[in-house]
């Protein structure tokens, strides 16, 4: 595929721009079913949002992180379970891509492939003859059901030397889906659990888990020689921004016709409390929609000139990350409290809005303590206490 032929930033975002009808209504559908409607995943693909990091020599766009938040932000703001998904395929797709060629020939001859997977080391692997045998759990697998493959974490322990973690790739079909996502926020994105049950896998489609983080791939194209953790942070944020957008949305077309009741207001815009709940909310939007991009800027720029990530950029691109989930939880709460008892109904949208980015806000690696934690750690000079930067 010659470079004419991938559409440009402002293309793909107007392309799922158009479809926020659609996704919005399928979007109770999917929390009520637990699950992405399937007219909205082929939606996604006819878009092409599933071909933003797969490699251009299989058909894909190999888009800069910059494109992925924007798509994320109007995904997102029609619908963040949806959105969340499509972020989240994101990530294991571009790490499907630190494997040889022969491996990923073989992920890559399914038209928009969707890999889903985990960074949990939840699960332990056995070197046997060509390959390693893995058993174990893995919860939080968004998009699993829409899957074709998983990125899978596990123990590898080999006959000498320490245990160690290793990332390897295997075809949804040989896992158990565990259908127990029943959940109060994200419930749309079918989170289910998978297990492996003495599955083989191949030494092809095994890598040291340590490598990619670091960036260490044997990968050609710039785009999948970065650390992970900078790349996965990038690639996450504009759901957020979409949500929070998303909440903006709804709050202000409910307005001019809303009453507070027991008071004299019969629009709630007219109320000064309102302008500077609205006010202040944008604000926090805003600041959320700064750090999701000089995050991206950061990424895309690293990736561009191939220099070396210092330990600080690598600890700052989670705090960009944990401030967009934080400002983004702030700015829907602020409208969500302003939004009155009517808001609780499940047809209004705001109130999932308002579980979802809650939802997000608890996940391990987007809880905005643990990474404001982590980048303050790093500026006092100190080592980081995780593996995951």
């Amino acid at each position: 595929m010659s470079s004419t032929d991938v559409p440009t930033r402002e293309e793909l975002v107007r392309r799922v721009a158009d479809l926020a009808p659609a996704l919005k209504k399928h979007s109770n559908w999917s929390e009520q079913n637990r699950r992405v409607h399937e007219e909205s995943i082929e939606a996604l693909a006819d878009a092409g949002v599933f071909k933003l990091r797969r490699p251009k020599r299989y058909g894909g766009y190999e888009a800069d992180t910059r494109t992925l938040v924007d798509v994320a932000t109007e995904i997102g703001r029609a619908d963040g379970s949806t959105s969340w998904v499509a972020s989240v395929y994101w990530i294991p797709t571009w790490m499907a891509c630190q494997f040889p060629e022969a491996v990923q020939d073989e992920v890559f001859s399914t038209p928009d492939v969707r890999v889903c997977g985990t960074l949990s080391p939840s699960a332990m692997a056995a070197p046997v003859d060509g390959g390693v045998v893995v058993n174990g759990k893995w919860g939080f697998i968004s998009g699993a059901l829409h899957a074709q493959w998983q990125e899978i974490i596990a123990i590898l322990v080999p006959p000498e030397g320490e245990p160690y973690p290793i990332m390897a790739l295997v075809p949804i079909s040989d896992l158990l889906i565990v259908d127990d996502w029943d959940t109060s926020g994200l419930r749309g994105t079918g989170s289910v659990s998978t297990v492996a049950q003495d599955v083989f896998i191949p030494a092809e489609r095994v890598l040291p888990l340590p490598a990619v983080l670091e960036g260490q791939g044997t990968a050609s194209a710039s785009i999948y020689r970065a650390p992970l953790l900078p790349v996965a942070s990038a690639s996450s944020v504009g759901t957020l921004v979409g949500m929070a957008r998303g909440a903006q949305d709804t709050f202000l077309k409910r307005l001019p016709d809303r009453k507070i009741t027991y008071t004299a207001y019969d629009s709630q815009r007219e109320a000064p409390i309102t302008h500077h709940q609205v006010a202040e909310s944008a604000l926090k939007i805003d600041e959320a929609g700064f750090h999701a991009h000089r995050l991206s800027t950061l990424v895309d720029t690293k990736t561009a000139d191939g220099t070396p990530w210092k330990l600080e950029e690598r600890a700052i691109a989670r705090a960009d990350l944990g401030a967009v989930v934080r400002l983004a939880k702030e700015g829907i709460d602020i409208l969500a409290s302003a939004s009155g008892g009517s808001s609780i109904y499940h047809g209004i949208p705001i109130q999932r809005i308002a579980r979802d980015v809650a939802a997000v806000n608890l996940h391990a690696l987007m809880h905005p303590n643990t990474n404001t934690e982590l980048y303050g750690r790093v500026l006092c000079g100190l080592e980081p206490n995780t593996l995951y930067i």
